[in-house]
């Protein structure tokens, strides 16, 4: 029979178990973030979760029950890329949780169990900055002591991302999900601020060169070389640039030299340089050029690079003053619609003193404030909807994820709380869910064999 002088079930007995345990807890343990889950959508006939949030965490102490590191399978390479399949097992205070995390997310809507810690919730493990999903709870264990039970076991396995909301305000776990999960690049038009810069001039330079043959098969811009000058001069530079638009004899199009651009027209040359094409993929290409007579434009500098073009800019030069052939150039944007690089196309001649230049204007845009994480934006026209994940006010692109339709171009993706608002340039609608996974090139080689724009594209044609 019991000992009749030890009260097994009393109050006082419990709780001293109870705050030994605690007490253990917080010596012994490390401080975890538990993030409950809102369910906001369900399925209604198999209450499949369809949407869920997490948007609070809540700082308790926990015994990690491992001395050799994670559980699980560890690492594993797979034909889809690395997997990491690590589980975590952690013992958290029954009485703590009731007591502290309980009452602040009783009453938060959609939270559908606030009494114990639930599968599907979210634990923030720091000492790898990393979130763990709770796969099992155990509240059995040890069982009954003194008919109570004062821990629960929580089973965890590391998180898959699946387009869950995740904003609680700690910035070290919001930002576990910046860079993962379907993320939608979209390249933005800045401010239209017209681009600026000067110009020098120089005697013996090299006149616009001319493609006596525009070769084949280029895939990229071949390498341009000019002979070197005379010793105290300066070796002209320039670029190829390369069209698809020409159509052989064959039908076939191919990569061919359109132009040459300079960035440097030379000087002290004697004689026309030599034009060689290296490079690009293709051959074929030729070109020749002659000397200036007299003074002309030799290089462009860029003194503001501008914002907002959505088209490489032509530049204008002053007339020269002798009524010699006025210069004209252009300049080459990036994605964000900056220019980066300007070049002659034509030097000119008779500049007896240096031209000015003027680029030409961007098309007039709204740009205006920066856009916040986890915010949602909308497309003015397509009304699509997308969460912020990353917005990168210097290139002008914005990363957004949980994408409900299809962003335009050119029409203005406006913040719900910033009230950002920019013109869409560009639209990547590849992912890059997985920075250990190869789903992009994966992808790409599928759609060669399989074109899934057909209704049926596995059966007969009809």
């Amino acid at each position: 029979m019991l000992n009749p002088y030890f009260l097994n079930n009393s109050k006082q007995e419990q709780n001293l178990i109870q705050s030994l345990v605690n007490e253990q807890l917080q010596m012994y343990g490390i401080e975890i973030y538990y993030i409950p889950r809102r369910y906001v959508t369900k399925n209604t006939v198999i209450k499949e979760v369809i949407q869920s949030e997490f948007d609070n965490a809540y700082p308790i102490e926990a015994y990690l029950d491992s001395y050799d590191g994670y559980g699980g399978q560890g690492t594993l390479l797979t034909k889809f890329g690395i997997d990491e399949q690590d589980d975590l097992t952690l013992i958290v205070s029954r009485d703590r949780y009731e007591r502290y995390i309980t009452p602040l997310i009783k009453d938060i809507p959609n939270i559908e169990l606030a009494t114990r810690p639930k599968e599907g919730d979210l634990i923030y493990f720091p000492l790898g900055d990393r979130l763990f999903e709770i796969n099992y709870v155990e509240d059995e264990q040890p069982f009954y002591q003194l008919q109570k039970n004062y821990v629960y076991t929580l089973k965890c396995q590391l998180y898959r991302y699946e387009d869950e909301v995740l904003d609680t305000g700690v910035e070290t776990i919001d930002d576990e999900i910046e860079q993962i999960g379907y993320i939608q690049t979209l390249t933005l038009i800045g401010e239209s601020i017209t681009a600026t810069g000067t110009a020098s001039t120089t005697f013996g330079g090299i006149t616009t060169p001319v493609i006596t043959n525009i070769g084949a098969g280029y895939k990229t811009p071949p390498t341009v070389g000019f002979s070197s000058a005379p010793p105290g001069g300066v070796t002209a530079v320039g670029i190829a640039s390369i069209t698809n638009d020409f159509v052989g004899c064959d039908g076939t199009k191919g990569g061919t030299v359109r132009a040459i651009l300079l960035s440097n027209v030379g000087s002290g040359y004697t004689v026309a340089p030599k034009i060689v094409f290296r490079g690009g993929g293709g051959g074929g290409a030729a070109a020749t050029t002659g000397l200036a007579t007299n003074t002309s434009v030799s290089e462009i500098t860029i003194t503001n690079p501008g914002s907002g073009y959505t088209t490489n800019p032509t530049i204008t030069f002053s007339a020269p003053q002798t009524g010699g052939i006025t210069a004209t150039g252009v300049g080459i944007i990036n994605t964000a619609g900056i220019v980066t690089e300007a070049y002659i196309v034509n030097p000119g001649s008779g500049y007896t003193s240096i031209p000015t230049l003027t680029f030409s204007t961007p098309p007039a845009s709204i740009a205006t404030g920066s856009y916040i994480f986890n915010e949602i934006v909308t497309g003015s026209s397509s009304g699509t909807t997308a969460r912020v994940k990353e917005f990168d006010a210097v290139n002008n692109t914005l990363e957004v994820s949980i994408v409900d339709g299809a962003f335009l171009v050119g029409e203005n993706i406006v913040g719900s709380e910033s009230g950002a608002s920019f013109a869409i340039r560009l639209v990547n609608t590849y992912d890059a869910n997985d920075p250990f996974a190869d789903n992009d090139n994966i992808q790409l080689e599928s759609d060669k064999l399989i074109d899934f724009s057909k209704d049926n594209p596995f059966g007969m044609p009809w």
